[in-house]
This record gives structure tokens, sequence and C-alpha cells, in this order.
């Protein structure tokens, strides 16, 4: 008998051996998949179940977001809508659906997305989308996430203070602190603007004014182009708008009240015109090819009295709306009929009819059959106040608002986007 309970003893303690045993194998490989947090590697943030059904985190029935800051359709014919604060949202039209997949998933933070306000969107050659953000940089490979951080964290590949160069498809990134980022496939490369001849004692001297703090810094970059010849253009803080053309060549452009107030949005049409939109001063047009000629350079705003001087007497950021008005210039875009669009953030949106873009830039917008038209929400628009315009693959442009999400134009009026 007494021999029994000793057996017993001895087989519950290797039992109990054997479960601690296990549970330090099961620990050891957990801490081993563990992320590596010490800032040198990128930090992928796998979403698992394959490319197109994340299955957590990833909001699967989620329904668009109110506040659209960029808008972007992939090769796939996937749309993605970035937001101020809600992460970014993928669309895809049901006659796309494959088995598996869902018409609407919103990615946050939560993903791997490293955060949730999304200023750009592209896509790279191999199909991988970039999204730029308001805390660093995030690529989404259609399974998940890998983030890559800002300056501080000292991320593997980043090169600081690197060359000055353009690349057939490399990728451009603004930081917002007057930081940007070239990414050529294998690395990224951190980039500042070299200080304007045109200081704040010019500034001064211009009569520009600026609704803004002294505090922001004036090369803060808010938009990137890169133009059908491979230039890259930065629009900046208070610095008006660079071009960069390779090499050494930087060229600013500070005329006629474009330095001052921040350069939001840029824009190419398909003559190679090039449309600047500022927040205070309006809108701006350079033709390259007019370059000798005084004509080259124009305000658009200026020149038909579509001003609003109101703005700056607050020296601060309004939410007031200006209807009739086109000092506030966010978004440019081009529909296939040449019509260029101006999206406002206080007074709707703008059409400028391709009749009066063959016409001379300094003949009148109301001259015969080109009317400068203004579409509000009496027009159908959802909201005033509008953050970007995207043309698609088939020409159709959408709308992205400033909390009242996604609308498009149907040929004679506005109607919100529907998501089927």
């Amino acid at each position: 008998m007494k021999n029994t309970m000793i057996v017993r003893v001895i087989f519950r303690q290797i039992r109990i051996y054997a479960l601690i045993s296990v549970l330090g194998i099961f620990m050891s490989c957990y801490a081993q998949k563990k992320p590596d947090n010490n800032g040198l590697k990128e930090q992928p943030n796998s979403l698992g179940g394959g490319a197109n059904l994340p299955i957590f985190g990833a909001n699967l029935k989620a329904e668009m977001g109110e506040y659209i800051i960029s808008i972007f359709e992939d090769k796939k014919g996937h749309y993605w809508f970035g937001t101020n604060g809600e992460g970014v949202y993928r669309y895809i039209p049901s006659a796309m659906l494959r088995a598996g997949e869902r018409t609407m998933t919103r990615f946050t933070d939560k993903d791997g997305l490293c955060n949730n306000q999304v200023r750009s969107i592209q896509e790279d050659k191999s199909g991988n989308i970039w999204f730029g953000t308001a805390g660093g940089i995030s690529r989404y490979d259609g399974r998940a996430f890998t983030t890559f951080p800002g300056k501080e964290s000292k991320v593997l590949g980043m090169n600081y203070g690197g060359e000055w160069k353009i690349e057939p498809d490399d990728l451009w990134f603004e930081e917002g602190n007057g930081s940007i980022y070239r990414y050529d496939g294998h690395s990224f490369t951190y980039l500042q603007l070299p200080n304007s001849d045109f200081d704040s004692t010019n500034l001064a001297k211009s009569g520009s004014k600026r609704p803004y703090s002294d505090a922001l810094n004036a090369y803060s970059v808010y938009c990137i182009l890169k133009d059908k010849k491979g230039n890259i253009w930065f629009g900046t803080q208070t610095m008006g708008v660079c071009r960069y053309s390779g090499g050494n060549s930087f060229t600013w452009f500070t005329e006629k009240g474009l330095s001052g107030p921040a350069v939001r949005g840029l824009f190419e049409d398909t003559s190679g015109n090039l449309w600047f939109g500022n927040n205070g001063y309006g809108l701006f047009r350079y033709s390259p090819l007019l370059r000798e000629s005084k004509a080259s350079f124009s305000n658009i705003t200026e020149e038909q009295g579509l001003g609003n001087e109101a703005f700056f007497k607050t020296l601060k950021v309004s939410s007031k709306l200006w209807p009739g008005t086109m000092a506030r210039v966010w978004t440019i875009n081009e529909d296939n009929n040449g019509d260029i669009w101006i999206g406002t953030i206080d007074a709707g949106v703008w059409r400028y009819p391709s009749t009066s873009l063959r016409a001379r830039p300094s003949t009148s917008l109301r001259d015969q059959d080109g009317k400068l038209i203004n579409y509000t929400t009496k027009d159908g628009l959802t909201s005033n106040a509008i953050n970007v315009i995207y043309k698609d693959k088939k020409g159709e442009l959408w709308f992205g608002t400033d909390g009242a999400g996604v609308c498009q134009f149907n040929g004679t009026g506005f109607k919100k986007a529907e998501f089927k």
C-alpha cells in the first residue's frame, strides 16, 4: 500500500513537470515570434488569412468614413480612401469581388497601419500600396502592413542627408515638418529642401499675408507631384512651390501671393500646365511653354476678383464658409473634357471650362461660352469643404469632403457615392 502511494506521488510530479516544460516551450516560441521593437528593423504587422481576407482587426463591415483626405485606384481596380483619423478604406466594386472578399474593408492602426490619418496613397511597380500618414509610412502587400518610422527611429536602410536625385520608379513622401523621404525600391533617403532666397524679409515686402503662426516650419511640405517630364514639385507652408529637376537644380515659385499661405494642391493638366492651390490666395497657373512671356504665371483668383480678404483678417485658420470665393484651394484635377476642377475648403467646387483654357491666361473666364462655374450644396454637393478631387481610370470624378463622405458628379449635378 505504501509503495502504491509513493508511485502515485511520483506520477503526479512527473505530470506537473511535463506540463511546465510544455508551457516553457510554448512561451519560448511565442517570445521568438514577437516583433523586434529595437527600432532597427522594418516592423511587419501580419493580418493573416490570405491576401484579401484579414482575420482580425480589420473591419469587414465598414461603412465609408466622413472625413476623406486622399483617394486612389490601384492596378486591380480597387479604390482606397484615406481619412483624417479613421484609417483607410478599401472598396472593391461588387462586379470584381472574388471568393472571400468584401466590398468594403477598413484598416486602422489596430491592423498595422502606423497612423490613422492617411494623407497620401501610392502604388509601386510590384503592386504594393503605400500610405503616407501623420505618423510615418506604411506599406501593404495584400497580406500585411510594414511600417517605416520617422527619422528618430533609425530605420534599417535609411540614408539620412543623402543625395538628391530622381529615378523613374521612385516614390516620394512628405512628413509634414519639412522632411521628405524618397524610396527607390530598396531603401529610403531622408531629404530636406534647401533654403530659398525668398526669406521672411522678402515675404514682408511682397505684402503676402500668413493666416498661420510663425512657429510653423516655413518649409513644411503639404503636397508632392511628379510631372510628365520627371520633375518633382513640392508645395510648402509659406515658401511657395519648389521644383526639383535633378542634380542640384531647384527653382522656387513665390510670385503673386503664392508664398505666404500654405500650398495645398499641385496638379499637371494634359497640356503640361502646372496648377497650384493656395490656402488663401487661391488658384495659380504656370505655363512652361510661355516661360518667356509674362502670361506664363498667373493668379486666376486675383484676376477674377474671387479673393477673400476677410479670411486674413482673422489671422488664424477658420472653418467659416465663404460661398462665391475661390481663395482657399486645396485640390485640383481635370476631367475628360479638359475642364479643370478646383476644390476649396470653404466654398464648394469650381469648374474652369476648357473653352477658357484654350485662350490666353489673361482672357476673362466669363467671356463667350467659357464660364467659371461654382457648385455648392445647393447643387447636390454633400459638403462645401472639399479635401480631394480624384479622377479614376474611367474618367469619373470622386470628391472627398471634410465631414460628408464621398460624392460624385453625374454630368449635371452631384450625388453621394454608393458603394455596392
